[in-house]
């Protein structure tokens, strides 16, 4: 059960009641592919390879912490999303969980657009060659600058979230002489069955135009008026990590009445419909997460039959998936410093990483599972708890685990379904210096983020 943080910090050491956690599973040595990338398995002396390649070869040659990226497993989900949805739909790459250079010229190779939410994202995505009428611009508050930008090189959408911001880019784009193609953002009023921080399309929450009140409505009408905006179409997101469907079936049947009254009011109908991202995936053997062709199957039946009942064109779909691509192709991979026992109670497992390479845990209470990854262990299960280095109690990557009772200190563990908003989230706590990215693939590893130095922090402070 989800519930809202203590403003101190999650009471992460609660003793958990017996029977809270799950039972360790009947063999502690066996990679669930559900939750591990797809090229990482055990060579035949028990240490877990990706790619081709150990782990300790990795750590031996990367240090760690790491982040451990599996670039054919990327693509393979990428090129899914694709397939999946066709040629008559839009898959747009959900830049916040994850961007790098290299993460965009993939995703431009396996032919996926790309979703940007700041300056910064931007910058990443033209910089690495992605055409900039195949991204589209987001946020809540973009600036000017941003906004400019944004026209001046001709990205694909920008996605208004406000009045004032309907007003904001279209007179930008009438100074610049153009017309930039808009969707509008609305909250549709569906409670995503997720975590109360990152269900999106509830009413009461920063994002979007409500639909409740006639705002939505409204947003449409100025829209339509100004010469600045080409308005295409309209934009929902219900939330993250979300398993059911049915939240999009009653989104989608709201965005499409607002579709009906605005061809009523207007006689206007808009060619586009974008319901956003969240699709969950696996971070523990118990999740049990949808695969594309199902996703992409469910959502445009739901949208044509929603359309054909309200006597409308079926418009082009687009999704956004970001953690659905890179969540599952990643892992972290940690050595083992410290092993605390409570008699009792659980062994705290203290890594060289924590709450700056994966805040999940701490923001909202987030679930991994762990393995013991530089060998095999015939060992006894034991309940543990994987802290990190920082001073903080709520400072935990994995709260409630088995690992083997002979895990010590100089041992790689490794956190999977790590790929995304771990290093977009990272930060230097306590001046801990940022992971690299590592990608892996055929048997070869290169850096495509490298490890921050102490110069970089250094390079910083001007003081």
């Amino acid at each position: 059960m989800s519930r809202s943080a203590h403003p101190a910090g999650p009471r992460h050491a609660d003793v958990l009641p017996e029977g809270h956690y799950s039972a360790p599973p009947a063999d502690l040595n066996e990679l669930d592919p559900k939750i591990w990338a797809q090229t990482v398995t055990r060579d035949e002396h028990g240490v877990a390879t990706v790619g081709g390649i150990p782990v300790t070869q990795l750590a031996e040659e990367f240090g760690t912490p790491a982040y451990i990226l599996d670039e054919a497993d990327f693509r393979a989900r990428a090129r899914a999303w694709r397939t999946a949805f066709g040629t008559d739909a839009d898959v747009y790459y959900a830049g916040k969980a994850f961007l790098s250079r290299a993460v965009v010229r993939w995703l431009h190779e396996e032919g996926l657009n790309v979703d940007v939410c700041s300056g910064g994202e931007l910058t990443t995505a033209l910089s690495a060659g992605m055409p900039a009428d195949r991204i589209a611009f987001h946020g809540n508050n973009k600036s000017v600058d941003e906004i400019t930008r944004a026209v001046e090189v001709g990205v694909g959408h920008i996605v208004l979230d406000s009045f004032q911001e309907i007003a904001r880019v279209a007179h930008i784009a009438q100074g610049l002489g153009k017309r930039q193609k808009v969707l509008i953002r609305i909250t549709v009023g569906v409670e995503a069955h997720t975590h109360e921080f990152i269900a999106t399309a509830h009413e009461d929450q920063k994002f979007g135009i409500p639909l409740a009140g006639g705002q939505a409505a409204e947003a449409v009408r100025r829209a339509l008026a100004l010469d600045g905006l080409e308005l295409v179409g309209l934009h929902s997101h219900i939330g993250s990590q979300i398993f059911d469907l049915s939240g999009f079936e009653v989104a989608a049947h709201r965005v499409v009445m607002l579709l009906k009254d605005v061809r009523d009011e207007h006689g206007v109908e808009l060619p586009e419909i974008d319901l956003g991202g969240g699709l969950g995936i696996a971070y523990t053997s118990d999740d049990d997460p949808r695969e594309p062709h199902e996703i992409a199957k469910a959502l445009q039946e739901i949208v044509s039959r929603e359309c054909e009942a309200a006597r409308l064109r079926t418009p082009r779909i687009s999704v956004e998936p970001g953690r659905a691509i890179v969540g599952p192709t990643a892992f972290t991979l940690y050595e083992v410093g410290t092993t605390k026992p409570l008699d009792g109670l659980r062994t705290y497992v203290s890594v060289d990483g924590g709450m700056s390479d994966n805040i999940r845990t701490a923001l909202y209470d987030a679930e991994y599972s762990v393995a013991l990854v530089s060998r095999t262990s015939d060992a006894e299960p034991m309940l543990a708890r994987v802290v990190g280095k920082h001073c903080e109690s709520g400072d935990i990557v994995v709260k409630d685990a088995f690992l083997p009772a002979d895990v010590a200190p100089g041992d790689l563990i490794a956190v999977p379904a790590t790929g995304a908003y771990c290093r977009s989230m990272a930060s230097n706590y306590n001046h801990v210096l940022r992971p690299p990215v590592v990608s892996v693939r055929d048997g070869e590893a290169r850096v495509i983020v490298r490890r921050e130095t102490e110069e970089d922090l250094l390079r910083l402070d001007v003081g």
